[in-house]
Formats: structure tokens, C-alpha cells, sequence
């Protein structure tokens, strides 16, 4: 019942938070993230799941930790927590303490990002993180003299302890200023059974909830670099017909001079954007009539090719990774005009990555732009 009641309340603070930056992800910004260290200082009380009341099972905790920010999305958190930790024996009913300090490393995942537009000024922004530990526990004299006096625990322990722990959980973060947020958060521990000295044939649950601040090492954002419209390249003009010679003939016998001769029209050139997905290269099922398009176009004029251009929008990822994507955009382009049919030789594709934008926007840029002529 007691863990009901807990993944209830993470649940609620979850859907509490949601339209919150569902709405902020709205609003445009210019600003780009800045990949940036972090260090947290926080405490709050600890939770041992047993037999004894709620309060009497609750003790102190904290945790200083540090992290490093790689994307808007994508975090890496390493910390030490610890204080105290309480167990019970039904009857007669007491409780007893032991100490504990315990190492974590985590991966942290935040929500309005993930879920909308990157918003240095986002107010609230609430996340997940999952990891391991090790946790050290010690001081365990109490459990100990319950034991000697006849109680049998049937896990006991003494001197000091290790435990490798998996823990989850998720927070919220409060924007106080570009550096300094104030957050609150809740996480569960999976321990052995062993760790609160008790034998019961499963896990030992130990949650904790903290609050505290969090101090960024510089800015998480920077300026947005100007996007770079590419204008369409302009079409070569046809070379005009040199005139026919006139011959001169006696005037005598005055022939007319010869029409001159046609010169073959040129095809006009065919433009194809076809867009992706976020972080994808494969070719849409709405974006196939385009590919079949260039290939009609392609066999139709035997002379013609085709140049290929990926784009990645500057909003989402590094610039490298912008890089490799839209060389992948624009070789599944090539890739499914080879597959067709048409020579490789008449085939360029370049990856242009996110220092140009062609279009206005954020998904119109996830694009590779086709000109055959």
C-alpha cells in the first residue's frame, strides 16, 4: 500500500508539470544550447520501506553532486548521498538506525526538451534520471543489540556494509536565474534484502526526497549563429544559334540562302525538396513521388544530373553530428535514384551539416535539395 501511495505521488508531479512546458515549447527562441558543466547541493529525508509507521522510519539525507549537460536533452549526473537509515521490528515495536554513504551515477533526461523546443527562459522543467550505486553502510550497533537480545533479524550485519544499488527517479527544476535553479526531487533505491538487517525475501526499498540548488558552470545557452539562405542556383542560359553564312551568288542566277539550322530546345531544370524526419535519414513514404519524379526526369533527358545538398536544422544536435546527418539525407537520396536506375556518374551528393539554413524554420531544414538539369 505504502508503494502505491508513493508512485502515485511521482506520477501526479509528472502530470502537474507537463502543460507547463508543453506551453512554453511554443515560443520561438534564438538562442542555441551551450553544452555546460553543473553542481547540485541538496537534502531533505530518507524513506526505509518496513513494518513501522511512516514517521518513525523517516531520517535525514543530502547529496552533493556534479554533471555535465551534453545536449538540451541528455545529461550525466555523479554524486554522493547519504545520512541515515532506519529499520523496524513489529513486536515488540522499535525501530533502530545505521548510517549509510552512497555513490551514484546517473543519466538524466529533460522533459520539455525532450518533448518540445529547446527554451533557455523556461521556467519549470522537469526530469527523469536513472543510474546506479554503491552504497556503504555502517554504524549498525542498534540492529545488532536487537538481535544479541533474542530478536533473530535474519540478515544481521556488522562493522560496515557495501551495496550495489539501482535507483530511478525524477525532479523538477526551478529557473531562478541562467545559472542558478532551484529543484526539488524524489528517487527510489533497490538494495538487497540484507541492507536493513532483515531477512524478508526481497528487495530492500529505500526512497528519498530532496531539494536544493543547482549552480551551472557558464550559460546553457549561447547566441544563434544567422542562418545563411541559400539562394536557387539560376539556370544556365541556352547559347543563342551563331547566324548561317549568307553565300553570294551571281546575280544572275539569285538563290535563297539556306534557313538556318534548329537548335535542340533545352529541358528546363526540376527542383525536389525532400524533407525528413528529426535525427533521420530514411526516405518518407510522402517523399517517394519526389525521388520518382527525378528518375522520370533523369531518363527523360539521357544528358542531365542531378545535384544532391543535406541539410540539418542548427536547432537539434552539435555541429557534427548536423554534419554526418545530412550526408546520410543526401546519400539516401543518391542511393534511391541509383536503385532506379540512373548512373552514378550522373549523381553528386554533398552534406552541407547546419552552417547554412535554406529555409526558414526548424523542420523545413532537415531536408536534402535535388536540382537536376
Amino acid at each position: 500500500m505504502k508503494m502505491k501511495c508513493i508512485l502515485c505521488t511521482l506520477g501526479a508531479l509528472v502530470m502537474c508539470t507537463a502543460p507547463v512546458f508543453a506551453q512554453a515549447a511554443n515560443k520561438q527562441e534564438k538562442s542555441e544550447f551551450n553544452p555546460h558543466w553543473f553542481m547540485q547541493v541538496q537534502a531533505g529525508a530518507s524513506y526505509t520501506l518496513g513494518e513501522g509507521p511512516f514517521g518513525k522510519l523517516v531520517s535525514p539525507a543530502a547529496a552533493l553532486s556534479a554533471g555535465y549537460q551534453f545536449s538540451p536533452v541528455w545529461g550525466l549526473r555523479f554524486g554522493l548521498s547519504g545520512w541515515q537509515s532506519k529499520g523496524a521490528w513489529v513486536s515488540p515495536q522499535t525501530t533502530y538506525q545505521y548510517k549509510y554513504l552512497q555513490g551514484n551515477v546517473e543519466a538524466t533526461l529533460d522533459l520539455a526538451n525532450l518533448f518540445g523546443r529547446f527554451n533557455p527562459r523556461r521556467t519549470v522543467n522537469p526530469f527523469l534520471f536513472a543510474g546506479v550505486g554503491l552504497n556503504g553502510a555502517f554504524d549498525n550497533d542498534e540492529a545488532n543489540a536487537l538481535n544479541d537480545s533474542g530478536y533473530r533479524l535474519g540478515n544481521i550485519w556488522s562493522g560496515s556494509k557495501v551495496f550495489v544499488a539501482g535507483r530511478l527517479g525524477l525532479g523538477v527544476n526551478f529557473r531562478l536565474s541562467d545559472c542558478v535553479l532551484l529543484g526539488v526531487e524524489v528517487n527510489a533505491n533497490m538494495l538487497s534484502d540484507k541492507y536493513n538487517s532483515k531477512k524478508a525475501g526481497n528487495l530492500d526499498w529505500q526512497f528519498n526526497a530532496l531539494g536544493g540548488f543547482t549552480f551551472r558552470f557558464g550559460k546553457n545557452h549561447k547566441k544563434a549563429r544567422t542562418a545563411a539562405v541559400v539562394p536557387a542556383p539560376a539556370p544556365t542560359p541556352a547559347p543563342e544559334p551563331a547566324p548561317a553564312p549568307v553565300e553570294e551568288k551571281p546575280a544572275v542566277k539569285e538563290t535563297p540562302a539556306p534557313a538556318p539550322a534548329a537548335v535542340a530546345k533545352r529541358p528546363a531544370e526540376l527542383r525536389e525538396n525532400i524533407f525528413f524526419r528529426i535525427g533521420s535519414s530514411q526516405i518518407r513514404t510522402t517523399e517517394e513521388a519526389k525521388v520518382g519524379a527525378l528518375v522520370e526526369y533523369l531518363k527523360a533527358n539521357p544528358e542531365a544530373n542531378v545535384e544532391i545538398l543535406g541539410y540539418a536544422d542548427a536547432a537539434t544536435g552539435s555541429h557534427a553530428v548536423n554534419l554526418k546527418i545530412s550526408k546520410l539525407r543526401a546519400e539516401s537520396v543518391a542511393a534511391a535514384l541509383k536503385k532506379a536506375g540512373i548512373a552514378a556518374s550522373r549523381i553528386s551528393a554533398e552534406g552541407r551539416g547546419d552552417t547554412a539554413q535554406p529555409f526558414p524554420g526548424v523542420e523545413k531544414n532537415r531536408v536534402s535539395i535535388c536540382i537536376a538539369k
